[in-house]
């Protein structure tokens, strides 16, 4: 895993020589690993990270400035800002009537458009206004602008092919999903020259092959995909209402809404899940930080010395002993400068208590997102799948279970993103037919059902609930 680099406080960047070398090192261990020679290999999905992007000189392939990274906090202010603002307010009026005068669903989105920490809309706006070179590049048209698989395909291919997906595309909060194209009156707004964005293809879509020179031989590129995205097709959430929530540094929960856009609502937002030939399917998301991220600075700081034993930990001792984690070590939905701390210790708070608040933490985050969904969603949810390192976490899934009082199915395979790359590589290369066959495919290891009825959790989660208040505005 590429390390994150922190230049100054609240930014956090990645190293895009770095990066580049780690993925080809990780394309040669996985053939090698697997037995094969790179000229058995058929096709490469890759699934990337979302909204970490970055610019670079379109005639010398050299980049402005390291990957921006969607945890990066450097326009945190004026995130908060524009969101107050008065034309914030005045685009939402107007585009409210327009809905209800129209009934257009393409009016459904700026209606209830908020800035957020996590997309790269504003982010990018600041590298026009700090970084002279990519200013004067993008005056004469030679500054490209790409997120992770935009920047991985054009060095694969040696800067033939500049391009991304849907999938990335919605991700970064400068593409419209109804409408499908780059948001040209946004771009204006923030000053972004419309010339920098790539052109947009299918998910599952032959890209162009790698130049020779990198593997040995060309290699098809047959499918971009956005992790998040990648996990819900690894694990075949295909039809509407199916739900798919990805545990990783932090936590993702998705609900497949078909052919059916929804609008943004208090930290959920719409997005295209893949687009194949004329298939387009939205996906609602609603994101927690931080959840992967508290276990690992856990970790770091000694709290336990292998993760895999924190679920015993935290079943050792009946509660927390009134113990609370706040997990926000970087931006909360609702407010960036939310405190990460502990509060409730006493003299007889053990690492264990520590351990188990952190936990109920992440299952207390899960239920507050859980019931937005149910609230704002008005589709029957289905099956609910998890996926993600923290969905290793026995502890965590049966809380979440109890908590939202619903099945939850745990893949035997914890890394979906590669998977649901992999089968949409398989698609576009004939491999498979259609998504009935990848349906055959999974293998389900666990299954958790709720076991202690949600209102026995009542009082402990009112209390952390109370911390969270104390935390605000810090």
């Amino acid at each position: 895993m590429i390390e994150s680099l922190y230049p100054h406080p609240g930014w956090v960047e990645l190293d895009p020589e770095v990066l580049w070398s780690q993925f080809i090192g990780a394309v040669k261990e996985a053939v090698q690993v697997a037995g094969l020679q790179m000229r058995q290999i058929a096709g490469l999905g890759i699934s990337t990270q979302r909204s970490t992007f970055i610019t670079w000189h379109k005639r010398t392939g050299k980049p402005f400035h390291n990957f921006i990274s969607w945890q990066d906090l450097r326009c945190a202010e004026l995130v908060n800002s524009w969101n107050r603002s008065l034309l914030l307010k005045v685009i939402h009026v107007i585009f409210t009537v327009l809905h209800f005068l129209t009934g257009n669903d393409r009016y459904l989105a700026p209606s209830s458009f908020t800035f957020s920490t996590k997309q790269a809309s504003l982010k990018l706006s600041w590298v026009f206004k700090n970084i002279h070179e990519a200013e004067e590049a993008a005056k004469k048209n030679n500054c490209c602008f790409g997120t992770i698989d935009t920047w991985l395909l054009y060095r694969l291919t040696k800067g033939s092919v500049y391009a991304t997906d849907y999938s990335n595309a919605s991700s970064t909060g400068i593409f419209e999903p109804f409408t499908k194209c780059w948001n040209p009156t946004l771009s204006r707004l923030l000053s972004i020259p419309m010339s920098i964005y790539p052109p947009v293809k299918d998910t599952s879509f032959n890209f162009g092959s790698s130049d020779s020179e990198i593997f040995g031989v060309p290699i098809p590129i047959l499918a971009l995909v956005a992790d998040q995205q990648a996990a819900m097709f690894g694990e075949c959430c295909f039809h509407p209402g199916d739900v798919k929530l990805t545990m990783g540094t932090g936590a993702f929960w998705n609900v497949n809404t078909g052919g059916n856009f929804f609008s943004s609502w208090r930290g959920l937002y719409p997005l295209i899940g893949w687009k194949i030939g004329e298939e387009v399917v939205y996906l609602t998301e609603g994101s927690i930080p931080n959840t992967g991220t508290a276990i690992k600075w856990a970790h770091e700081i000694n709290l336990f010395t292998n993760v895999d034993e924190t679920a015993k930990m935290a079943r050792s001792i009946a509660d927390s002993q009134g113990v609370y984690f706040v997990p926000s070590f970087q931006v909360s939905v609702n407010d960036p400068y939310l405190c990460a701390c502990f509060m409730g210790l006493k003299p007889s708070t053990t690492r264990n208590h520590l351990v188990r608040a952190i936990l109920e933490s992440v299952a207390f985050r899960n239920k507050q997102l859980y019931d937005i969904i149910v609230k704002r969603v008005h589709i029957p949810l289905r099956s609910i799948r998890a996926d993600g390192g923290v969905s290793n976490n026995s502890f965590v899934m049966q809380m979440t279970s109890d908590l939202i009082n619903k099945k939850i199915e745990k893949p035997i395979i914890a890394d979906m993103s590669s998977l649901g790359a992999a089968f949409l590589a398989g698609l576009a290369s004939g491999l498979w037919t259609d998504k009935e066959q990848l349906k055959k495919l999974r293998q389900i290891e666990t299954v958790f059902e709720p076991q202690k009825d949600s209102e026995e959790y009542k009082p402990a989660m009112d209390a952390w609930t109370q911390a969270m208040q104390r935390a605000l505005h810090w």
